[in-house]
C-alpha cells in the first residue's frame, strides 16, 4: 500500500480503522529527509498491517497543533483512529518497529 498524503480533508477517514503511523514533517526538515527511507521500507514491510500517512505540518497546521505536535519529526500511531504512540526525532528502524508490532 502507498505511503499516504494526508490533508484537513481526509485525515479522519485514514486514521479512524486499522493501525495508521502518521508522520508530521516538512520538506525543510533535515531529520526528516533522513526518516522518509525508513518510513519506505516499513511500509514494504508492514504494508498489509500497516498503513502510513504523511502530515506537511507547513500546510496542516490545523492537524498539527490539534496532536500538539511541537518538534519535527514526529510520529504519531493511531488504532482505530486513537492515538496510542508517539515519538519524536529520528528512531532508527528496531525501535520503530517495536513500537508498532504491539498494535498490528
Amino acid at each position: 500500500m502507498a505511503i499516504v498524503e494526508l490533508t484537513d480533508q481526509n485525515f479522519v477517514y485514514e486514521t479512524k480503522v486499522g493501525t495508521v503511523l502518521v508522520d508530521f514533517w516538512a520538506p525543510w526538515c533535515g531529520p526528516c529527509k533522513m526518516i522518509a527511507p525508513v518510513l519506505v521500507e516499513l511500509n514494504d514491510e508492514l504494508g498489509e498491517n500497516l498503513r502510513i500517512g504523511k502530515v506537511n505540518v507547513d500546510h496542516h497546521p490545523e492537524i498539527t497543533s490539534r496532536f500538539d505536535v511541537m518538534s519535527i519529526p514526529t510520529l504519531i500511531l493511531f488504532k482505530d483512529g486513537k492515538v496510542v504512540e508517539k515519538i519524536s526525532g529520528y528512531p532508527p528502524k528496531e525501535e520503530l518497529l517495536k513500537l508498532v508490532k504491539p498494535y498490528l
